[in-house]
C-alpha cells in the first residue's frame, strides 16, 4: 500500500485490519526557492521522497502537509503556520490515526524551519495517546552525504530529477560559504534563521547553476537507501 488518498473506505478498513499498517507523513513548506525554483520546492522534493520510501517499504502515504514555519524568508514570499500550529496539526492527525489503528507514525520532513516544532513531538505525542503511538521524525537532508542548502547545486538537481518547473537559465549563485571561517558561517547561520534575505540578499544559499538531473537522481537515490535503513533500525530497535 501507499497513498491512502487513492484508497476507498472499506478496502482501507479491511487492510488495516489485516496487516498492522505504518503510516508515513510528510511535511514540507511554501516559501522562496530564488528565482529559478518554484515555491513549492520543500514541499515537492520530500512528497516524492516520502511517496518513493513508502512504496518500498510498504508504507501508508499520507497527503503532504504543505504548509510549514517559514517566516524568516519574509519580505519573501511565503505562506507560513505558526510552530505551536504546525505541532498541533501532526498531534491530532497522530491521534487520529491511533483511533484507525494505525499506531506507528514516520514523520519525514522537508524544511529547515520546521525542527523546532518537530523538537520533541514524538515524546509529546506518545504521552498524549498514553503510550500508544509510536512517532519517529526524520529530516530527510541528514540521509545523504552532500552539504544541504537552499535553492542551490543539490535542491536544485533534485528538482531537475522530480520536476520539469525548474527554469535554470534564471539560476544565479548565492551565498557562498566556502571560502567563511567557521566563526562567520555560525554568525551568517543565525542571522539566516532570522532573515534569509539578509543573510542571502538573493535567497539561494549556495550555487544552483552546475546542478543536472543526473547529480539529483543520485543524491535521490543515496537518501531513500539510507532512509529506508533508517526506517527499518527504528522498527528493530522499538520491537514494531
Amino acid at each position: 500500500m501507499s497513498e491512502i488518498k487513492n484508497q476507498f473506505d472499506p478496502i482501507l478498513r479491511k487492510t488495516i485490519k489485516s496487516k498492522k499498517q505504518i503510516a508515513v507523513i510528510p511535511i514540507g513548506s511554501i516559501e522562496q526557492h530564488g528565482p529559478h525554483l518554484p515555491i513549492s520546492t520543500d514541499t515537492d522534493i520530500v512528497t516524492e521522497v516520502s511517496k518513493k520510501l513508502s512504496k518500498k517499504l510498504d508504507f501508508m502515504l499520507l497527503p503532504t502537509i504543505s504548509y510549514g514555519v517559514s517566516f524568516e524568508h519574509r519580505p519573501f514570499f511565503n505562506l507560513s503556520i505558526s510552530s505551536s500550529t504546525l505541532r498541533k496539526i501532526l498531534l491530532d492527525l497522530c491521534l487520529s490515526l491511533s483511533e484507525n489503528k494505525v499506531k506507528t507514525i514516520f514523520l519525514i520532513n522537508g524544511h529547515h524551519g520546521n525542527l523546532i516544532a518537530l523538537k520533541g513531538i514524538e515524546s509529546l505525542i506518545r504521552k498524549k495517546s498514553k503510550k500508544k503511538i509510536n512517532v519517529f521524525v526524520l529530516s530527510y537532508w541528514h540521509y545523504m552525504q552532500l552539504k544541504f542548502d537552499h535553492a542551490g547545486f543539490v535542491e536544485t538537481s533534485l528538482m531537475l530529477a522530480i520536476s520539469k518547473n525548474v527554469k535554470m537559465k534564471l539560476a544565479k549563485k548565492g551565498l557562498d560559504e566556502e571560502k567563511m571561517t567557521p566563526k562567520e558561517l555560525k554568525k551568517i547561520s543565525i542571522l539566516a534563521n532570522k532573515s534569509f534575505p539578509k543573510a542571502t540578499k538573493n535567497g539561494i544559499w549556495g550555487d544552483p547553476r552546475k546542478a543536472s538531473k543526473r547529480k539529483g537522481l543520485e543524491i535521490l537515490t543515496e537518501i531513500l537507501g539510507n532512509l529506508e535503513k533508517k526506517c527499518q533500525t527504528c522498527l528493530t530497535e522499538h520491537g514494531l
